[in-house]
């Protein structure tokens, strides 16, 4: 079982920055095959924003890009979400994700931060 812990939420302008951060409660990071962000508003459905797999292949949406990137550091155990331009419509739950193994591998999720986006 791995536990995924997401920090670095906050209040932000617009136009303003924030870097969140992924940790796992074990070291995962030579058997993650999906890391990804998301974020999601209460009712709606999970948003992805950005993932890497260890085979190469990687997506973002439409939504961030040019904005938000995301990189693992795999000496710390962790993922990060680096948000730039940051606009109102950002504000959300942010969410990390991991899969490990595989693309059939076992999911595991974050409770998630909240990012809150000022006009």
């Amino acid at each position: 079982q791995v536990q995924l812990v997401e920090s670095g939420g906050g209040l932000v302008q617009a136009g303003g920055s924030l870097r969140l951060a992924c940790s796992a409660s074990r070291n995962i990071s030579a058997i993650t095959f999906t890391g990804a962000w998301y974020r999601q508003d209460p009712g709606k459905q999970r948003e992805l924003l950005l993932s890497t797999n260890s085979d190469g292949t990687s997506h973002t949406a439409d939504s961030v890009k040019g904005r938000f990137s995301m990189f693992r550091d795999s000496a710390k155990n962790m993922m990060y979400l680096q948000m730039d331009s940051l606009k109102p419509e950002d504000t959300s739950t942010y969410i990390c994700h991991a899969r490990l193994y595989g693309p059939m591998g076992p999911m595991y999720w974050g409770r998630g931060t909240q990012v809150t986006v000022s006009s």
